[in-house]
């Protein structure tokens, strides 16, 4: 396997006097756990280490999925700044489709506030309920949401409509919500959202690999505008935003998907 490894296009801005920013990413690494090598996490983390935080969605419930995330840390202090973790416990869902979710951070970037949990407000309505951090950007504290729908053929939009009562339930936090939220940008599911001020970063973003590149198309690999994030407009502003398009970087869209089937999304964040 030849490694064409990526250099990400935007040479990222750190923390400015007086203002808190954040290079922001997520990315559903599909069965982060034994499937995946040592030169497999080798190569994730040299996609993910000039970001910041990283939320990371479909790490192994079982074994494996734990020393997975470690080791991604450990590589990640390798490339020249400190980082630290934390994994979630196991989903209360069925153990079909029970995962954890981890977040992954330099320690220099941002403090953890607290302690990392997964809610409980939704555990009966959302399957594997949203993992939750809060984090002291500067002087800013900011409240992230990890989340990984079900399946479009389970009708994600009964887990996400919960989602508008959140805001209510953390009162006074600046909320993001990340993650693979098996849903088009457009759906109506996220109107009340929207109506209390709330946006989607991306717009008609493919974040999913398909299982073959259409040639007719000029090799477009590229499959579903499921992964997003969510922030408060008034809060929150854009600097930036992306996807690393990784398989790029090999011979074989086959080759890619061991890595993942979702690419990394990110954003540059401004607090207000």
């Amino acid at each position: 396997m030849k490694l064409k490894f990526i250099t990400l296009s935007l040479v990222f801005l750190s923390f400015q006097l007086g203002i808190a920013q954040l290079n922001l990413a997520s990315w559903n690494i599909q069965h982060l756990g034994k499937s995946k090598s040592k030169n497999n996490i080798a190569y994730m983390a040299e996609v993910l280490r000039d970001f910041d935080v990283i939320a990371i969605q479909e790490v192994v419930a079982g074994d494996g999925g734990a020393q997975a995330v470690a080791q991604l840390a450990d590589e990640l202090n390798r490339k020249g700044s400190k980082w630290d973790y934390k994994i979630s416990l196991p989903t209360q869902s069925s153990p079909y489709s029970s995962e954890r979710y981890a977040y992954l951070w330099k320690t220099s970037k941002v403090k953890l506030q607290g302690k990392a949990f997964l809610d409980q407000n939704y555990v009966n309505e959302i399957e594997r309920e949203p993992y939750v951090i809060r984090f002291l950007v500067e002087n800013e504290q900011i409240t992230l949401f990890n989340f990984h729908a079900v399946p479009t053929k389970k009708q994600p939009e009964g887990e996400v409509k919960h989602f508008k009562n959140y805001p209510s339930l953390y009162p006074n936090e600046t909320l993001v919500f990340m993650g693979d939220f098996n849903l088009v940008d457009h759906h109506t599911v996220f109107n009340p959202l929207k109506k209390m001020g709330y946006a989607l970063a991306f717009k008609g973003e493919k974040t999913s690999l398909k299982m073959k590149c259409d040639t007719q198309k000029e090799g477009d690999c590229l499959s579903k505008v499921y992964d997003h994030f969510i922030f408060p407009q008034n809060k929150i502003k854009i600097l930036d935003q992306g996807i690393v398009r990784f398989y790029k970087d090999f011979d074989d869209i086959k080759l890619a998907r061991k890595i993942s089937d979702h690419l990394p999304i990110w954003i540059q964040l401004e607090t207000n």
